[in-house]
């Protein structure tokens, strides 16, 4: 493949299909985030629920402090794998999990003070000094999707301010909050006007503030500069606490893609596409969010001359990533390729029908080589089963 053409690599080069992960705009979208530290005085840490590929982490490393965890078995691998700091949260915790988690987080959120007062004494029995804090609920929210809203009505993901009422917060050093998803800096200046108004008497003696996640800082329309200032500002309220940002997408966004190959065309109201990847087990949010996927060459339906609805190898009848056309016709044993395939699809895949997991591929940032670090196969689909 030309190299001045996307995806600037070759896409035979890797199995079929594969999360392929580029080194250089990986790098790219850290080296941003670790001036947004700098010229903001925060610190960011990588969420592990958006992505996990501990393969990149040596380089991940090198920019951001650390690590955000939704429970024991993440907050280990952030621990073993990556170092620095490992914050943990989860909406509930089990006292095993808690056994495990202690022995590797250095931040924990609560979800509620009912968490917090029955774990504070195993978390102070842990020979470490952990810093605990607990997760609010701000009750504002520009969440487009509901399935993705932590401050929908009825919402179970942090304390709201009138259940903290009264609460002996005597030890908790940190509040959370987590509120966007995809969104700008504009929705970010909104939530701490909310999160301020109903929670500023709880700040004063606090030594952490967690912005959460949702932050989409390495899109191209995001503004930066604002969100520099905001991080200024709120800093200069509130002296000496200290504000985490822990985004999972913005690390990975428009780093990876999803290689994949036609194995079918069938007739049915128009020409499918039968792919060797899947909607359903491969890249779920396309159905939960939902969303399209781009594909490198392709366009709307009708756009180009030859349009195909692209469905994937599971016997899901959903199992259909959208209609797509192109200048040429498909043919079977042709590769496709899904663009921003990094976040929220590794972490989230699953063996359905026993379909297998795709391979995972990095893209060598000088030399462009496609390097194969992960293969699956049947003792990956029979292990988790028994």
């Amino acid at each position: 493949m030309d190299k001045t053409t996307p995806p600037f690599f070759d896409i035979h080069a890797c199995p079929s299909p594969a999360f392929v992960v580029d080194d250089a705009l990986l790098r790219k979208n850290l080296a941003l985030l670790k001036q947004v530290q700098a010229d903001s005085g925060c610190r960011i840490l990588l969420a592990l629920k958006g992505f996990a590929m501990w393969d990149t982490f040596p380089m991940v490393r090198e920019y951001l402090v650390g690590t955000t965890a939704s429970g024991q078995d993440e907050a280990r691998l952030g621990a073993e794998k990556f170092g620095g700091e490992v914050h943990v949260y989860s909406p509930a915790f089990t006292d095993e999990e808690m056994k495990v988690v202690v022995q590797y987080a250095d931040h924990i959120s609560f979800n509620s003070p009912t968490q917090w007062q029955r774990f504070r004494k195993q978390v102070a029995g842990a020979g470490r000094h952990i810093s605990c804090g607990i997760r609010v609920n701000p009750e504002y929210s520009e969440g487009r999707v509901a399935l993705y809203d932590p401050c929908a009505p009825g919402s179970r993901l942090g304390t709201r301010s009138v259940d903290l009422a009264g609460v002996d917060l005597t030890g908790l050093e940190g509040l959370h909050f987590h509120t966007l998803c995809e969104q700008n800096s504009d929705a970010l200046e909104h939530t701490l006007e909310a999160f301020e108004a109903r929670f500023g008497p709880y700040i004063p003696g606090r030594r952490w503030i967690n912005f959460g996640g949702g932050h989409h800082i390495t899109r191209d329309d995001y503004d930066v500069e604002r969100l520099i200032h905001l991080i200024r500002d709120f800093r200069a309220r509130h002296p000496g606490v200290t504000v985490y940002l822990e985004p999972g997408e913005a690390i990975a966004l428009g780093t990876g893609y999803l290689v994949c190959t036609v194995l079918d065309i069938v007739q049915n109201a128009g020409p499918i596409a039968i792919l060797d990847t899947s909607a359903t087990a491969h890249m779920p949010d396309v159905l939960e969010m939902p969303y399209r996927p781009e594909i490198i060459g392709a366009g709307m339906p009708g756009e180009k001359t030859f349009t195909y609805r692209l469905g994937g190898s599971t016997c899901l009848a959903g199992d259909i990533v959208g209609e797509y056309s192109f200048d040429r016709p498909l043919t079977i044993g042709q590769r496709l390729v899904f663009t921003d395939m990094a976040h929220y699809t590794m972490v989230k895949t699953t063996t359905f029908n026993g379909i297998r997991l795709p391979a995972i591929c990095r893209v060598d940032e000088e030399s462009r080589a496609v390097t194969t670090v992960k293969t699956f196969g049947y003792e990956d689909y029979m292990g988790r089963l028994s």
